[in-house]
């Protein structure tokens, strides 16, 4: 592995980055994701939380009740995983399990009481990880970055 010397860095401590490098949305976006995944994995942690559980919850809230194949589409969790993470929700009382009434074989989650409080908190706390992650940032611009991530998602994830 090749490792930085210091003549690599600006005077004040910071590793010096190629223009090149710096000019490649491709690059900032990944070292950007890379930050945030961190910071919003440690922040939920916290609070005893992952992201996968947040992400239930808040497409169970804002869509209803859903099998697990639904909430692995829904929320972009792989369906391998989906039924670690219902466990997890199910063994802190912040979902539900009940068989579908139209194929027993399958089960239908819905988010509890418990489950909505829940999702408050972690909202109040990931405003304020988006807060710290997007420092920088104006309000304005803040809604302009996330607008224009959003386009762009959407158009990759229409044509992939």
């Amino acid at each position: 592995m090749i490792r930085a010397e210091a003549a690599d860095t600006h005077d004040d401590g910071a590793l010096k980055t190629p223009d090149r490098l710096r000019r490649r949305a491709s690059r900032l976006l990944s070292q950007l994701a890379v930050r945030s995944d961190r910071l919003i994995t440690e922040g939920l942690a916290r609070d005893d939380t992952r992201k996968w559980h947040y992400a239930v919850l808040a497409s169970l809230q804002d869509y209803g009740p859903g099998s697990q194949a639904e909430l692995s589409r829904r929320s972009g969790i792989f369906r391998s995983d989906m039924v670690g993470v219902l466990n997890e929700l199910a063994e802190r009382d912040l979902v539900e399990r009940a068989p579908d009434p139209d194929d027993r074989r399958r089960n239908i989650i819905t988010i509890s009481a418990r489950g909505r409080r829940h999702l408050r908190l972690l909202d109040k706390v990931l405003d304020g990880l988006h807060d710290e992650l997007l420092a920088p940032l104006s309000p304005a611009e803040r809604d302009q970055f996330v607008q224009l991530l959003t386009r762009l998602l959407d158009h990759h994830t229409r044509t992939s």
